[in-house]
């Protein structure tokens, strides 16, 4: 299992040099780069600057505040300045944060996303093999490129694409047009069993793909600490995550799986009040540990290949609190060494 790290929901530009070589020099085989308070892209220019070896990924950059053109050309060349390390995940966020927040057009996300990766495939053919642009669909239609903006042929190839899913539909998308698979947090070891994997088995099939073809990446939920404070501080970060997430419908799915379907409703009935604190009191020990890794810092990296050893490719540690670095460190020597 490959361990990967992340540069943190809103790092500082003038860290990143200093924080992506530290994460590589730790052990880490890959980093991510959200797109939250920052862009998502420049932080992984730096990072290929300072680094040599490990993979440097968007987790996420969201597709539909974009064009495929435009990521397609962003993509290109992250890949060449990172020599043929970067992978591009993309997700679709939800509909209000397009239309609201990015002011862009919003329809059918899985078709649309479907459509939004093979548009951008086909300009990287165009520019690495020569093949005239001509792609026409219903959401996206490129069919000019001159050869002065094109980027022309890579020695490394066009970038490899993650696609972040939590439905069926999306999750199949990712199976028959993705490279990987960028697993939701909000997602637990049954529901990735029952409904994540046979979604992008189906996918796979339908391009003619073989599960060693596609790269499944996961952020594990985990609560842990060197003592009780803690671990109680821990444990509340993590039930006040897991209950913002719990208030999307789009995730509503995953919660109905285990009988906590009407769960959903009241979180996001509160959200829309504010309240945050109340939000996570409705997170029992028994929903926690559905989600989450609970337990001490020694016996995290046997929790998660028990729970997820036999599904996922690369993992990350999803932990929204502070905790001592080395106890990740250890945690990836220990993940690295059972590969």
């Amino acid at each position: 299992m490959l361990v990967d790290g992340g540069l943190g929901f809103n790092p500082d530009p003038a860290q990143i040099a200093k924080a992506a070589k530290a994460i590589e020099d730790s052990g880490y085989d890959g980093v991510w780069s959200p797109e939250t308070g920052h862009d998502p892209f420049f932080p992984l220019a730096i990072a290929a600057e300072h680094t040599s070896k490990m993979m440097l990924g968007t987790g996420i950059a969201v597709a539909f505040a974009r064009s495929p053109m435009n990521l397609a050309s962003v993509a290109n060349d992250l890949q060449l300045l990172s020599k043929g390390r970067f992978m591009l995940g993309l997700g679709s966020q939800i509909k209000a944060h397009i239309e609201k927040r990015f002011s862009m057009p919003w329809s059918n996300p899985a078709p649309r996303m479907r459509e939004f990766i093979v548009a951008m495939r086909t300009i990287w053919d165009s520019w690495h093999n020569g093949t005239k642009l001509d792609f026409r669909g219903d959401f996206y239609t490129h069919t000019l490129m001159t050869p002065f903006f094109s980027a022309g042929p890579s020695p490394y190839g066009p970038p490899k694409v993650l696609l972040a899913a939590v439905g069926e539909l999306m999750t199949r998308v990712a199976g028959e047009v993705a490279d990987g698979l960028l697993v939701h947090g909000f997602t637990t070891e049954r529901y990735l069993k029952e409904v994540t994997m046979p979604a992008v088995e189906a996918g796979l099939k339908l391009a003619g793909k073989s599960r060693g073809d596609f790269t499944v990446c996961y952020p594990a939920f985990v609560a842990t600490g060197e003592n009780e404070g803690e671990m109680t501080a821990a444990i509340q970060m993590v039930k006040s995550q897991i209950a913002f997430y719990g208030s999307t419908p789009a995730y509503r799915g995953v919660l109905e799986l285990h009988g906590w379907g009407d769960l959903q409703g009241e979180l996001n009935t509160l959200s829309k009040k504010g309240e945050w604190v109340t939000m996570g009191e409705l997170i029992t020990d028994d929903i926690l540990n559905t989600f989450a890794i609970v337990c001490q810092p020694d016996q995290v990296a046997q929790e998660l290949l028990a729970r997820f050893g036999s599904n996922v490719d690369r993992i990350s540690f999803y932990a929204p609190y502070n905790v001592d670095s080395e106890i990740w460190n250890q945690t990836v020597n220990k993940l690295r060494s059972a590969k």
